[in-house]
């Protein structure tokens, strides 16, 4: 018997202008759990759409066997059939459904065409346990976390009798608790015989959950190792295809003056108007530092900074300076000509417009700087966007190339560049590396000393505490919409700063 439930063969797939995979070759044991890893633009999410019958048989060369048969899936329905389901990092669950709805779409249980409830929610109960969600089979999606969401997922995969799961960055949004508990579960599917496909940056997750690893780079098949036979660096080194001497090339400056003030800040959450969801918060931020703003999720950490730069809130109490002079416009265009922008976590949902050029993503913040009377100078246009790219090291054939055709790591080098182009005072950077590899986020780091050593004062949202540890000056600990702590970087742990996060002193 083949030891091997899936083959893939001599995989190679182009797009216009890039060869995206060349013969690549991918192995994977039935009941392992296997991660597949490398930079953005490394192949992965390529070889996935392959695999899972978003790219169909005939747009690609090579062959796919699953369980000892050569495949040729057409729709993600073919490839669901055979057994093989994929959770994306942008989860695909209809919000305004039920679980139950969510979990039967498109293979609901019926008797002669009519859904059959009863039975439905039966079902949609043993799959819930499985996964270890105890909420009720008629909850809402949009009443439940993110963590939750992704358990409904996984249980939507399990109703369709997979034989293997792939998960791309299935804890890019998940708290230390549920990432625990994702694991868990990931084991038992193990035990089962249930084979996983798991796709993550998250290099220290790589090491705790998977049983080998393999390496793309640059739509090549690097390496396939057991994980017990590597170490980080090991691993970095083949993704890649140099050393990083420095995971975070934090360089220190002693800040300036004071660029930002905010004083007794409240903000009221949009949907509740008499909640608080900023309580009272006051701080600086000064020319040429790193200001880390820590914290667990839903401590208030976006909130906050989505308030100061004009986009949250119902209602807005407290005062906020830049270079002394107090801002009372409520907006996001009046800020930004303050000196202000803010670079949201949610690249593709607030970021970008995916259906549009580089070019125009770039310029579509500073269309003021590079027009007259309402007419936009295309030559000051082409001109300051290129610029921007190959600062940023953007790698494009063209500045026409729709973002939506980027790597992960380009498109956030995309949306720097078109707050780079408002040349702030401050910039606010909510978890600029989520999603990237370690080499983008290398460069992404690279990119933060420079703008801090021409006098740009940074604020910088992260989840990773290696990476507030490794990039911030100061950091400040939010905790129920409150700052509940202030550490200087030389003062700063881990530990100091969890016990801020959780109330503590």
């Amino acid at each position: 018997m083949n030891e091997y439930i899936l083959e893939m063969v001599n995989i190679s797939k182009e797009f216009p202008g890039v060869k995206a995979l060349d013969n690549v070759n991918f192995k994977v044991k039935k009941g392992e759990i296997h991660a597949l890893v490398g930079e953005n633009g490394a192949g992965k999410s390529t070889l996935m759409k392959i695999l899972s019958g978003v790219y169909p048989y005939g747009t690609y060369s090579g062959d796919i066997i699953f369980k000892g048969k050569i495949r040729q899936f057409n729709t993600i329905k073919d490839s669901e059939q055979a057994g093989i389901a994929i959770i994306y990092q942008e989860l695909a669950l209809i919000k305004q459904l039920s679980v139950c709805e969510n979990i039967f779409l498109g293979n609901e249980i019926n008797d002669r065409g009519v859904i059959n409830w009863e039975k439905s929610y039966v079902e949609t109960e043993k799959f819930l346990k499985e996964v270890r969600l105890n909420i009720k089979p008629t909850t809402l999606v949009m009443n439940l976390g993110i963590g939750q969401q992704q358990l409904v997922e996984i249980a939507k995969a399990m109703s369709k009798q997979s034989d293997l799961l792939i998960l791309d960055e299935p804890t890019s949004a998940l708290t230390e608790d549920e990432i625990d508990n994702l694991f868990d579960l990931l084991r038992g599917f193990k035990e089962k015989g249930i084979t996983c496909i798991y796709i993550s940056h998250k290099l220290d997750e790589i090491f705790k959950i998977a049983d080998r690893i393999t390496v793309l780079r640059d739509g090549i098949t690097v390496a396939t190792h057991n994980t017990a036979d590597l170490d980080e660096s090991k691993l970095i080194s083949l993704m890649v295809g140099r050393k990083l001497t420095e995971r975070f090339p934090k360089v220190r400056y002693e800040p300036g003056e004071v660029v930002l003030e905010l004083k007794n800040w409240t903000v009221f959450d949009p949907e509740i108007p008499e909640k608080k969801v900023i309580n009272n918060v006051s701080f600086t931020a000064r020319k040429g530092e790193v200001l880390g703003i820590a914290g667990l999720m839903g401590a208030g950490r976006t909130e906050l900074c989505m308030s100061i730069f004009g986009c949250y809130g119902s209602k807005v109490l407290g005062q906020l300076f830049v270079n002394g002079k107090e801002i009372k416009a409520r907006d996001p265009g009046s800020v930004i000509k303050a000196g202000v922008s803010y670079l949201s976590e949610d690249r593709k949902g607030n970021g970008l417009v995916l259906i549009q050029s580089i070019k125009k993503n770039i310029s579509m913040a500073s269309l003021d700087y590079i027009s007259k009377a309402t007419v936009i100078n295309e030559n000051e246009e082409i001109r300051m966007v290129e610029k921007y790219v190959t600062k940023l090291r953007i790698k494009t054939p063209s500045i026409e190339q729709l973002v939506g055709n980027l790597s992960g790591g380009n498109q956030q080098k995309v949306v720097l560049g078109k707050w780079l182009m408002t040349d702030p005072k401050v910039l606010i950077l909510d978890e600029p590396t989520r999603g990237i590899d370690v080499g983008a986020k290398f460069e992404i780091y690279n990119i933060i000393n420079s703008l801090v050593e021409s006098g740009v004062c940074i604020i910088m949202i992260s989840s990773e505490l290696p990476e507030i540890l490794g990039m911030s000056d100061r950091i400040l600990i939010m905790h129920e919409g409150e700052i509940r702590g202030e550490l200087h970087w030389k003062e700063a742990t881990q530990e100091k700063i969890m016990s801020y996060a959780t109330g503590g002193k």
